[in-house]
Order: structure tokens, then sequence, then C-alpha cells
């Protein structure tokens, strides 16, 4: 249902003005009586060090988010704002129409977040508000800046909205089209996939005797990693990543006690039904023998419609069990996702930032608000932790996959508990000293003490080993003991494991082909190659090119002579499945590179750059899906070269001494503002594979302080 309205009142200031009384008539009376910042500002410290870096020192919870939110929005500017205004369904207001659709869903979600607001842990509200109250304050204070959000405030709820989603129909349009079209997906090659890498290595694998942990998310570079240090005397001193966009995104780093890191994983978060329609009662379904009506709910949204306003209202169908996402046919689909009008999230993290050790940290977990990602854990007490962390449904019966619903007419067929905490998948201080995840299942996290699937409900992912877990478990499954800065440099390798594996084969297969002086030139190349993607090593960009033109004649055949094996882990895959394919791969690759580029012979990093701003410097490292472990993801320039997009950005390597020490890097500086010094001046340092030193402790803050305020100053 849809139309058209003018001069509906807006329900959510009617909610806010309901629930939150105090906030709402401080809001009205800072609006049309002050404009003095809020007291929290006076009781803020900010001090940047080198790169821009904020430590952000403050008397209590709040002050210290008001803090951070000025920090982030002086190098971020409207990227804070925008998604406060999209999570309660406000941004067609300023984008029009072609943001409507997003506005509806979120609606539900502040919804459920202003119903469940006071529920939260008070530090988490405490933390939220003090957010929204630096937002407010910063736009005041800018108005120039900041014109077309003149009139727009914030308040703690607006802030914890931005990570609570309610389910709807559009959630199930994906499997509406397969169902209805047939479809089936099938994996593509993937040489550029979104993850992360994560190492943890216990006291016995250290030569200072602490764990050390490292954190290397691979995301787009326009992502928003926020690097920064917040602390409140005796309550939280905690330094890592705030992602920009909401207080509560994917946070991972360190406190005196202990850190994590969060890598990508992929469990089954959703299930779809089919249940019967009732035959003799419209907008009714069939379960345990009950006709149960459809719930029709009419939201509507506000969207500019040139200068001026409109509305428009449409209806969203629910059940108990999940939103409707289709009807056909005498049935009624359902879908029931995991996370479905979860709104801890944020006291989640709340008290994983306020842990002292590994049980205050796990208590946080079991609270499974979050829904994803594998997380591995250091502390300074000396153990290392990973967990397979999802809410997973727990489920007896499957449906028949992407385009298959499960048909049911007893509830009891339909999902509805997690698989508890404690039956996740974890390793605690296994033998050989370390822990790794590269976004593969969990099966593999140390290879001594493998994970059996049996061990786990049909519904968990199936093993799987890749080329970037190999080369992971290459450099850290030994006997090899480190220091901090020896992780650091192991942690940049170059090597391509693909080529480790296949190189030889390939070669073999090529001495016995019919190549011309051109093939033969480049066959030598390919043997002198020394497997790496460093920037000043040839052969890479020719390989690279052989295994898209092999993969892509291959199509949906196996690779690979021998497959990968579980109990083979390690040893396979193996060998080339058709070397007859190979080798017409490899001139197709010639042919292809010399009508791109001119040649098929040069320097990984002549072709790969690393650009930003004005900067432009040779890029070492290459796609996960080639075994890289140093990844990169690159798209195509204007002058042909190939230029970094995403892959490493953020990365942190910390050693839980007494106090902790670390190096990071954000390869695209604190700020996103092109104007600001701090937005390229860690890029030639990233491009050379170098970190910065962590500033932790009040001594090394004030020695390599840039600047100190308080916000408005």
């Amino acid at each position: 249902m849809h139309s058209v309205q003018t001069n509906l009142p807006n329900f959510r200031v009617k909610m806010i003005k309901y629930l939150f009384p105090s906030l709402f008539f401080s809001l009205l009376f800072t609006s049309l009586f002050g404009q003095n910042l809020s007291p929290l500002a006076e009781q803020v410290l900010i001090r940047r060090t080198e790169y821009g870096v904020p430590h952000i020192k403050a008397d209590n919870l709040r002050a210290v988010a008001y803090g951070l939110a000025w920090c982030e929005l002086e190098d971020y500017g409207e990227k804070v704002v925008k998604p406060l205004i999209a999570a309660r369904g406000d941004m067609a207001l300023i984008d029009g129409y072609e943001a409507i659709d997003r506005d509806f869903v979120n609606q539900l979600g502040y919804q459920r977040t202003l119903e469940a607001y006071g529920q939260l842990y008070r530090p988490t509200r405490d933390l939220l508000e003090g957010f929204a109250a630096g937002v407010n304050d910063f736009l005041k204070s800018n108005p120039d800046a900041f014109a077309k959000y003149k009139g727009f405030t914030f308040t703690g709820a607006d802030v914890a909205a931005t990570v609570t989603s309610v389910a709807t129909s559009y959630q199930g349009q994906g499997f509406k089209r397969l169902l209805i079209e047939q479809k089936t997906k099938r994996d593509s090659l993937a040489l550029t996939e979104a993850g992360s890498n994560a190492w943890a290595f216990a006291p016995s694998r250290t030569k200072n005797g602490n764990s050390i942990l490292v954190r290397n998310p691979h995301l787009s570079w326009s992502a928003g990693y926020y690097e920064a240090h917040i602390t409140v005397a005796d309550t939280v001193d905690f330094y890592g990543d705030f992602r920009i966009g909401g207080l509560f995104a994917i946070i991972g780093g360190f406190n005196r006690h202990l850190g994590w890191a969060t890598t990508n994983n992929k469990p089954d978060l959703e299930e779809v039904y089919a249940l019967k329609a009732d035959p003799t009662k419209p907008d009714h379904f069939l379960i345990d023998g009950i006709s149960v009506p459809i719930e029709k709910r009419l939201l509507t949204a506000e969207f500019k419609n040139g200068n001026a306003l409109a509305t428009e209202t449409r209806e969203f169908l629910f059940t108990p069990y999940g939103p409707v996402i289709h009807r056909d046919e005498g049935k009624i689909y359902i879908l029931r996702p995991a996370g479905n009008g979860e709104y801890r999230r944020g006291e989640q993290f709340t008290k994983m930032m306020l842990a002292k050790n590994l049980e205050e940290w796990k208590d946080a977990m079991r609270i499974q608000a979050i829904t994803s990602s594998n997380y591995t854990y250091a502390d300074a007490d000396g153990n290392i932790f990973y967990v397979w962390n999802a809410t997973t449904p727990a489920i007896s019966n499957l449906s028949g996959g992407d385009t298959a619903a499960l048909e049911v007419s007893s509830s009891k067929d339909i999902w509805q508990n997690y698989v508890p905490f404690k039956n996740l998948p974890q390793l605690l201080n296994p033998e050989g000293g370390y822990l790794h995840n590269e976004n593969d299942p969990f099966h593999f996290t140390n290879l001594n003490e493998v994970l059996s699937p049996e061990q786990f409900p049909a519904n968990f992912p199936k093993p799987r080993l890749r080329q970037r877990s190999q080369h992971s478990l290459s450099l850290i499954h030994n006997e090899d003991i480190f220091d901090l800065e020896e992780v650091v440099e192991r942690k940049h390798s170059m090597q391509m494991l693909l080529a480790d594996q296949l190189k030889d084969d390939l070669l073999k297969a090529l001495a016995n082909a019919d190549l011309d002086g051109e093939g033969k030139r480049a066959v030598d190349s390919l043997e002198a190659w020394d497997n790496t993607v460093r920037a000043d090593s040839k052969g890479g960009v020719l390989f690279q090119a052989w295994f898209e033109q092999y993969a892509k004649a291959m199509d949906d055949k196996e690779f690979y002579a021998t497959p990968w094996m579980f109990d083979k882990p390690m040893e396979t895959p193996d060998g080339l499945a058709e070397p007859e394919t190979a080798v017409a791969a490899f001139t197709a690759a010639i042919e292809e590179l010399n009508e791109q580029y001119e040649t098929w012979d040069m320097p990984w990093g002549e072709l790969h750059r690393i650009r930003l701003g004005d900067l432009d410097f040779p890029a070492s490292g290459g796609p996960g899906g080639l075994g890289c472990f140093r990844v990169l993801w690159f798209t195509d320039a204007e002058d042909g070269k190939r230029k970094v997009r995403g892959g490493d950005g953020w990365q942190l390597a910390v050693e839980f001494s007494d106090p902790p020490r670390a190096y990071s890097i954000l390869a695209y500086g604190q700020s996103d503002n092109p104007e600001s010094e701090h937005h390229t001046d860690q890029l030639e340092m990233f491009s050379k594979s170098q970190m910065k030193p962590v500033r932790y402790t009040e001594k090394d803050i004030k020695k390599n302080m840039i600047r100190s305020y308080r916000p408005g100053e």
C-alpha cells in the first residue's frame, strides 16, 4: 500500500517527548535560549599526538564520549552526522525519495530502540548520551559548515539506533528473487574478499613472556576506521578503532588488561519458513492447528520533494515469527533472522571495553548481542582465547538451500533459541601457543587442536582452509619465539602462496608446450620470480593474469588435480587439474597484458599503486584470494594503473606488558578531510610496511603531543 500525504505528525518527536521528558525540554531550552556548550565540554581534555591521533581524557563516561564525538566530527564531518539521521528513519529529509526505502526499515529499529532504551546498562547510556551531546554542540558551534543539518539535534537513543535493526520484507528480497526465478547461487572466483587477519601468541611464544595480539582488518579504505584513545580514571583506558557512523560499530583494540581482534565469519543466521495460508480467512495462516492473523503495520516516512516535504505510507506484514517476505500459491513465506530487534550491541561492547580479565570479557560476550565475527583475544594474565562468535539459531531441521523454504505446520519446527555461548567453537590457551583466523571457519584455528566438524550442529560452516589461512599458518605454526617487532615484521610477509603451490606445476606444463619466443621469455621470467608481491618483484603480474585466465576457462570445474582435503589441510590443494588448459591460459595472459599495458614484464609496484591526495607510491601486497597475507585490493585508475581501494588499512599489534606496548598504522590517515595534514601523513610509512608506535602512557602522550585543547576552544 502506497499513498502520498502531507502534514502528518512526526511520531519520533512524540516518542522522545514522552519517554525522555527531561531530555526533550533540555534540548528545547537550549535551542530557544542558549548557544553555550554543554558543561561536558569543560570535563574533557583532547591531546593529539603525531599523525593527529586523539587521546581523550575525561572526568566520566559521558564526557569522554562527548570528546570522542567532537574529534570524529573534526576529522570526518558529516559522515558522523548522516548515520544518526538515517538511524531514526529521516535520511529522505536530506537525500530525497531515493533514501525512503531504508528509512522505513530504520523506523522500526528506531521504535525498538526507544522502547528498550531504558533497559540498557547505565554506563552504556552515559556513553550514548555523551556522544549525542558532543554531536549537538559541534553542529551548533559550526553552523556554516553544517548548514543542511540545521535544526537537527540528537539523543542517546539516536546513537543507539545505529546498531539496532528490525527485519522486514526487504531483508527477504534476495530469497524471493531466487525463489521466483529458481536460480541457484554458485561460488565465483573471489580474489578480493572482505575480511581480516588476526593472531594471538601466548607467553610461551614471546621473548618477553607477554601475550601478543595482532588486529589486521581488510575493508574498503572508505570504511571509516577511526583510531582513538579514551581514558576515564579508574573506569576505562581503551585504545582502538571506533568506526565512523556510530559509537558502537565494529570495535577492536585493547585496555591495560586485555584486547581483542575481529575477523569476519559467515554464520547461518536466518531461516525461511513456508506457512500454509488459511483458505477460509484472508491474511491468516495456520500454525499448530490455529488460524493466526498477519499483523499489518502502516509506517509513514517524510521525504524532500523539491523545496517542500511530502510523506508516503507503506504497509508491512509481520507474524510472531518474523516478517512476511512473500505470498504465493496458498503459502506465506516468513523470514526468521537472528538478532531481530536486538538493542544491546552497545551494551556488550561497553562491557568488553571495561573488562579487566578473561571471565569479565566472556561475561560480556555471553550477552550474544553481536550476531557474528570471530573474536581473537589476549590478555596481561597470559591467556589467549578464540571464539567463533555467532547468534546461531539452534536448528534441528534445515531448509533445502537458497531457493527452498522449510514447510512447517507446528511452531515447534520454527527455531526459538540460539546456540549458547558455551557451545560455540572456541579454544583457550591451545598447544603451540598461537591462535589465528583469516575468515575461514574455526576448525584449524590451531593445527595442534583441530576442531572436528562432528562436534557441531549441521548449520555450522563446513571445514575450509584457503590459501590466505594456509599462508598464516606457515608463518606461525612452528616453534619460533618472537618479540613485538618481529611479529610486526612477519605480519608483512609478501609471499603469494598460490604461486608456491602451483608455479612448479605450471612450469612443468609449459616445458612441454609449443611456445613462441615471447612465450619462452615469459616462462624464464616466471621461473626467476621469487613468488612475492613486493613492489620491485617481477613475475606476480603475469602469474595473476594467468590464474585469472585459467579460472575463467575452468568455469565451475575443479581447478586442482588434488582438491583441498580436511585430513591434509596444509598439503592440499595441489597440482593442475587440466595442464593443457593452463598452457592456453598462459598464452592468453600474455596477450591480455600486452593489450592492456603493452608488456607482461613489469614489477608489481609499477602497475599496483598506493594513491591518496597528491601522493603516489608503489604497492607491496596483493589479493587474499591469491594467498597473500599482506592483503590489498585494487581498482583500475584513469591512467591504466591499478590503485588500492581496500585491504590492509587500520592495523594494530600490541604486547601485554606493564604497561602495554603497541604499534599501529591507519593507511588513509586520521582525517577524511583532504585539506587536513593528517589525511595522507601515514601513507608513505604504510607503503614501506612500517607502523608507528602507539602512545598509550601519560608520559608518551605528553612527550609526543602536538596539540592540547578542550572542545570549543
